[in-house]
C-alpha cells in the first residue's frame, strides 16, 4: 500500500466558489413571524361602482357588506447543520480550519444557495401568471420578456421596484440584444448580488444553474408580490463541549417563501416546451369539474377568491352551485394551470 507524506498544508484554504443570497431583500418584508408558525393575511373586497341615483331611498346603491379572503402561510422549511473541527485535526493542517471562518464558509457553501433554490421554485411554481413556449433565442428573448411586462402593466402591477431573474444563458442572448441596455456604473455595484443590469426598467439578476428551476426560461417579480421571512437564522460556536476536543460549530435556518394571491399577477413565469403544464380545468353548469391533464386535482372555491392561495380552497372535482366558481388544477412535478371562472 502506498503512503503519502504531508509535510506541511499551506495556509491558505481552497473553498467552493459562492455568490450572496439572490433573493434577500428583493421581495416584501412586511410580515412579522415573530412568536408564531402560521399569519393569516386578510385581503379586503371592495364592491363594485354603480350609477347614483337622485331619488328614493339606498340612492348611492343597495348597501353590500364588504368581505374578504384570508390567505394562510405557514413556514415549512426548518434546516440545521451541525459540524466539529477537532483541535487535533486543525493543528495538523496548519490551523487553515479557524472556526469563525469555517461557519462563514458552511453558510456561503450550503445554506444561501440552499434558501436561494428553495426560494426560487417556489416563485416559479406558484406565480400569478405562468405561460409557456419554445427555447429562447436571441431573436425571441426580447419579446417574450416584453410579454411579461406588458401583463405585469395590464394587472396595474407597479412599474419599480420588479426585478427579472434569468439563467446565464438567458442573460448571454439578452445582452446581446439592440434593446438591453448595460450599465457598468450598476455593475459594479450589484455583482455580490447578481444584479448585472438593467432592462425595460427593472434590475436584472443572473441565475447560476446550481439555484435554477428546472425548465424556466425567467421569472419576473414585483417586491411587493411575495415575501421570504426568515423566522430564525442561528449560529453556535461552541469551544471545547463535552466530549469534543476542539470546536462544535451549529446553525439553524427556519424560513418560507409565499406567493401574496393578492398580488399575485405581480409575478410572471416563462417555462419551456420540456415542462409540464396543467391544462386549465372547465367547470360544466352542474358543477363538475374536470382537468385533461392525466391525474391531475382540483381545487375550488365559492367566495370568489384564487383557489392557489385561498385558505377556503377545497379540493375536489364537484363544486356546489354559487354565484361564482373558481377552480385551478395542479399536479405534483409540474406547473399548475391558470383559474377557470364562471359566473351564474
Amino acid at each position: 500500500m502506498a503512503i503519502n507524506l504531508h509535510e506541511k498544508y499551506a495556509k491558505e484554504i481552497s473553498t467552493v466558489f459562492t455568490r450572496e443570497s439572490l433573493i434577500a431583500g428583493r421581495l416584501s418584508d412586511n410580515f412579522d413571524f415573530s412568536g408564531v408558525k402560521t399569519v393569516n393575511v386578510v385581503t379586503p373586497i371592495t364592491v363594485p361602482m354603480v350609477d347614483y341615483t337622485r331619488g328614493g331611498v339606498n340612492r348611492y346603491g343597495t348597501p353590500i357588506e364588504m368581505e374578504d379572503v384570508v390567505q394562510e402561510m405557514t413556514l415549512t422549511q426548518d434546516k440545521s447543520f451541525s459540524m466539529t473541527i477537532d483541535k487535533g485535526n486543525d493543528a495538523d493542517t496548519n490551523g487553515v480550519k479557524a472556526a469563525g471562518k469555517m461557519l462563514s464558509l458552511q453558510i456561503a457553501e450550503q445554506a444561501v444557495p440552499l434558501m436561494d433554490t428553495y426560494c426560487l421554485n417556489k416563485l416559479a411554481h406558484n406565480a400569478g401568471v405562468i405561460t409557456q413556449g419554445e427555447a429562447l433565442t436571441r431573436e425571441n428573448v426580447c419579446s417574450r420578456i416584453t410579454a411579461g411586462t406588458t401583463a405585469l402593466d395590464n394587472a396595474e402591477v407597479p412599474a419599480d421596484d420588479r426585478t427579472l431573474y434569468i439563467t446565464a444563458e438567458g442573460y448571454a442572448l439578452l445582452r446581446k440584444s439592440d434593446e438591453f441596455m448595460r450599465c457598468d456604473a450598476l455593475l459594479n455595484q450589484s455583482l455580490t448580488k447578481g444584479q448585472v443590469g438593467t432592462y425595460d426598467g427593472m434590475a436584472v439578476v443572473k441565475v447560476p444553474e446550481s439555484r435554477w428551476p428546472k425548465n424556466v426560461n425567467f421569472i419576473i417579480v414585483h417586491k411587493s408580490a411575495a415575501c421570504a421571512p426568515v423566522k430564525l437564522n442561528d449560529t453556535k460556536l461552541h469551544n471545547d463541549p463535552p466530549g469534543i476536543s476542539g470546536n462544535l460549530l451549529e446553525g439553524r435556518q427556519y424560513y418560507d417563501l409565499f406567493v401574496l394571491g393578492a398580488r399575485a399577477k405581480g409575478i410572471f413565469v416563462d417555462v419551456d416546451d420540456d415542462a409540464t403544464l396543467v391544462e386549465a380545468p372547465v367547470i360544466g353548469d352542474d358543477g363538475k369539474i374536470t382537468c385533461a391533464t392525466a391525474g391531475a386535482k382540483i381545487k375550488y372555491t365559492t367566495d370568489g377568491s384564487d383557489p392557489r392561495y385561498s385558505k377556503s380552497a377545497i379540493e375536489g372535482s364537484t363544486a356546489p352551485m354559487a354565484s361564482v366558481v373558481k377552480a385551478c388544477a395542479y399536479l405534483e412535478g409540474a406547473f399548475p394551470s391558470g383559474v377557470t371562472t364562471v359566473s351564474k
